[in-house]
């Protein structure tokens, strides 16, 4: 399977008069005019267009072209208006650390920068998705299930970010991001939702669903669908799963400390949850898979720096692989400094998401670009960010959610409460609550003709929304997942009569799966045996 781009069919050079263009623009309806292209049903297609003026306003301060714009239409030529700068391009046909920037998988407080931004300036980071290429477009699940996910995730930057004077960020000030625009990379628009096998990642619900599975999603402007979930469409929320500046070395250590006794001790320590089966603990530092940017592999630098380096799979006070569906255009992120010029990172490119991210690989990821604006709110850590810990570096950002997302108006709400499968009680667990609505809107949706596996890629990567509703009346928390119902091509809704199966069931082409060749046991639902 093979992803193509929107076909360019009317292309625009804003250097030319709209009678030089090729092909040539009109600005009259005649049933004589020549067509100058041709497209095919069910293509995605490109057009692009002068200002209806066709250049005759300028961005020149004075209204002259306005009041004479009888006379000057088509023939003054608008001036373009300033692009972003290109400060991390991407070339999908090399590796990660052959980028002519190339690109990091750990944080560290030593990666040096691959290039710096003032503040103001709109710049365009591009990036690949979090595997940089290893799952591929096709029919196989087999790249799932043998991927190295010591390698991952990859992120472009780092960016040193200085004010309009050259002062650079300072630890304890504020870097405010503003999310400008973003989107797939030109050419490149599909994505993939996967289920990694229970062995080699796992996920949420690894104990129900331990083989690797995918689905590749292709769009169609705003729109996502895929061949391996039939009758399925819906609008996505682009937005960056990782954004986050460099830890400075003291907060390193608190991180590695604290993740590596979790790690150790845990289990003999903690009460653990019996039904969240997601193992390891914590990523620990490791040299295997580590990329550092600029810094060379094999040097007593990359050897100290990669034992050291912390993994990018977790969200962290410095924000990280946060996940935040909402977090698109118009969004803004206050990130605190912990080192000199803030040293921005981000990758993991999302299409679409659903909260929670259930299946790990569990939004549409795709490569993509970010055209981002920062501004150094100075001092803003201590102004704004309240510590929750020992230090003054346990803190975390803020978000500020832009005002582009779908609509949705009806939905179909599924509740859990703290009882596990097997129905033993949990105190006002929300991790068992969650998984509990989760499974009983798989349960309920692949009574219309889906497997259980592809319910479960569908709520990962769909614009659905988790929520804690209730966190208080001991002993059950309880926790609700909200579908869309639009979504679907089919009424879902409960009714009087029974679930009309047939269409769903002969369109249903199967989804690329795996087996599962290990041996742990699988969680089943008692009454189901």
């Amino acid at each position: 399977m093979n992803s193509i781009g929107p076909t360019l069919v009317v292309q625009v050079d804003l250097k030319k008069k709209p009678w030089e263009q090729n092909p040539p623009l009109h600005n009259r309806w005649h049933p004589e005019i020549p067509p100058v292209a041709e497209v095919r049903v069910g293509e995605v297609f490109k057009i692009e267009m002068v200002d209806f003026s066709g250049g005759g306003i300028t961005q020149e301060y004075t209204a002259e072209d306005i009041k004479h714009a009888d006379q000057s239409v088509n023939t003054k030529v608008a001036m373009a208006p300033p692009t972003p700068r290109l400060v991390i391009p991407i070339d999908l046909k090399k590796k990660p650390w052959e980028q002519k920037l190339p690109l990091h998988n750990r944080w560290h407080t030593e990666i040096p920068p691959v290039t710096e931004i003032k503040t103001g300036e709109i710049f365009r980071i591009e990036m690949v998705d979090w595997t940089a290429g290893a799952i591929q477009d096709n029919n196989s699940a087999i790249d799932v299930k043998t991927i190295d996910l010591s390698t991952v995730h990859y992120l472009s930057g780092p960016i040193r970010v200085v004010d309009t004077d050259g002062k650079p960020a300072e630890p304890g000030d504020l870097l405010a991001v503003e999310i400008c625009n973003l989107g797939p990379l030109p050419g490149d628009e599909w994505g993939f939702t996967a289920i990694f096998d229970r062995d080699n990642g796992g996920g949420f619900l690894t104990d129900h669903f331990p083989c690797a599975t995918k689905a590749i999603w292709y769009f169609e402007g705003i729109y996502a669908y895929s061949p391996h979930i039939p009758g399925v469409r819906f609008p996505g929320l682009v937005h960056p799963g990782i954004i986050g500046t460099a830890p400075s070395k003291e907060l390193l250590n608190i991180w590695n400390e604290r993740e590596r006794k979790l790690e150790e001790t845990g289990p003999q320590s903690l009460k653990l949850c019996e039904v969240l089966h997601s193992r390891p603990l914590a990523n620990l530092p490791s040299t295997k898979g580590c990329i550092l940017g600029k810094i060379q592999d094999g040097t007593p630098e990359w050897n100290r720096i990669a034992n050291e380096a912390a993994r990018t799979i977790p969200g962290r006070e410095n924000g990280g692989n946060c996940d935040i569906k909402n977090l698109s255009r118009g969004s803004k992120i206050y990130l605190p400094v912990f080192v000199e010029g803030a040293n921005l990172s981000t990758g993991d490119m999302h299409f679409s998401q659903g909260d929670g991210e259930v299946a790990f690989c569990g939004a549409i990821e795709m490569s993509g670009f970010l055209e981002l604006k920062c501004e150094i709110i100075r001092k803003g850590m201590k102004e704004y960010l309240t510590p929750m810990g020992p230090t003054p570096l346990h803190v975390n950002p803020i978000f500020e959610i832009g005002p582009m997302e779908p609509r949705f108006s009806e939905w179909l709400v599924f509740e859990g409460i703290s009882v596990d499968e097997s129905g033993q009680q949990h105190y006002l667990d929300a991790s068992v609550a969650y998984k509990r609505a989760v499974l009983n809107a798989i349960d309920y949706l692949s009574k219309f003709g889906y497997t259980k596996e592809q319910v479960y890629l569908l709520l990962s990567c769909c614009p659905c929304e988790g929520r804690i509703s209730g966190i208080v009346d001991a002993p059950n928390a309880v926790a609700t997942l909200a579908i869309p119902t639009a979504i679907f091509d089919q009424d879902i809704r409960p009714k009087v009569n029974k679930v009309p199966l047939g269409p769903r069931l002969v369109r249903n082409p199967g989804i690329p799966q795996c087996t599962y060749d290990g041996s742990l046991p699988i969680t089943k639902n008692p009454l189901l045996r």
